[in-house]
């Protein structure tokens, strides 16, 4: 995927996530971008996991499936990173 590409999947999944995640979570644009990405990369490797049993580093198409897994990793991001900032507030 291209860089562009990249972007967009991350922002949609982002913000699809914090519209779907119970609660407040902070940020701008920026932030739901990076935490999209992330949640490409983390619902990725789950996927490739649980598929093929070996744990890679990997990332999603730009497709339905895609998205929707890119949105279940966002979820997870924002699960951890609620635990890590809860901790040091």
């Amino acid at each position: 995927m291209t860089i562009i590409a990249w972007l967009v999947l991350g922002l949609l999944a982002g913000a699809i996530a914090k519209a779907i995640y119970p609660g407040a979570q902070g940020g701008g644009i920026l932030s739901t971008m990076l935490l999209g990405i992330v949640g490409a990369f983390v619902g990725g490797s789950l996927y490739t996991l649980l598929a093929t049993g070996s744990l890679q580093l990997g990332s999603v198409a730009f497709s339905i499936p895609g998205v929707i897994i890119a949105v279940l990793g966002a979820m997870v991001a924002i699960f951890l990173w609620g635990l890590m900032t809860r901790n040091a507030a």
